[in-house]
């Protein structure tokens, strides 16, 4: 990385996402903006990709894992990748399947810079038919898992409207967080391998008083895989990741800090 770091350091993780990384890596290129980012790829199991011999308008730091790791571990590695001296302001943690131009994601880094308070701020999130996902949520109960597995659909949980939303939490699509907040608070907790950590480090934000938001003049695209649902493995770790939240202490101190702001 370079001694004197761009605005913004964007972590991406592949995991044989090679045609979604290439797209996604020539997007951020597309337009102004482009050389106030650093950004970290991940490569979480081998794969050909060819086309990161061209040449980028932004820093592109390679980094190739002997063994897999988890969601949360590979956004951490990127993060410690660069050394405290030479950080970036703004770490953005971003899927190999989206659509986002540098300008929309640096649009959301002056918000947080205007906002001391914010600890991480998303884009709205569209599918690539245009409808928007529900990517801002409240945060789960445990018998969400049940109106789950009955085949319940909950659709979007926020309306949309003109300003800044406060949801209790955003999908890890793409989150912005200040980089001294993310170091504060241990970024994700690697024990969740996959699913959850993004609920997790929302509610972690949300007891340290900062604010979780989404920023409606921001938006990217999201051509959303769902592996999940059609992986009887990804649906076991899925259900796993669920009841290490539902059991965790962060859970039961925001459901406590929840209760109480009601009384």
């Amino acid at each position: 990385m370079s001694t004197s770091a761009p605005p913004l350091h964007v972590s991406v993780v592949s995991h044989q996402h090679g045609a979604l990384v290439k797209a996604l890596l020539e997007g951020l290129a597309s337009a102004d903006g482009a050389s106030q980012l650093a950004v970290t790829l991940t490569v979480n199991v081998p794969e050909p990709l060819d086309f990161l011999h061209r040449s980028y308008p932004y820093l592109l730091h390679v980094c190739q894992n002997p063994a897999p790791r988890g969601f949360g571990s590979n956004h951490n590695a990127a993060f410690a990748s660069q050394p405290p001296s030479c950080r970036s302001a703004f770490f953005c943690v971003l899927n190999p399947d989206t659509r986002v131009t540098a300008q929309s994601l640096l649009g959301l880094t002056r918000r947080l810079a205007a906002n001391p308070r914010i600890g991480i701020i998303g884009p709205l999130v569209h599918d690539p038919g245009g409808r928007l996902e529900d990517s801002m949520r409240r945060v789960p109960r445990p018998w969400t898992l049940v109106r789950k597995a009955l085949g319940a659909k909950e659709g979007v949980q926020y309306a949309v409207r003109g300003d800044l939303y406060n949801p209790e939490w955003i999908a890890g699509i793409c989150m912005v967080f200040p980089s001294r907040f993310y170091e504060q608070i241990d970024g994700f907790d690697e024990r969740y391998w996959l699913y959850y950590e993004d609920v997790d480090v929302c509610c972690r934000t949300r007891l340290a008083g900062y604010d979780v938001v989404v920023d409606p003049a921001v938006s990217l695209v999201h051509d959303a895989r769902r592996a999940s649902r059609r992986s009887p493995r990804l649906f076991s770790m899925h259900l796993r990741s669920a009841l290490r939240f539902f059991s965790s202490g962060v859970y039961r101190r925001y459901r406590s800090a929840s209760q109480a702001e009601t009384r």
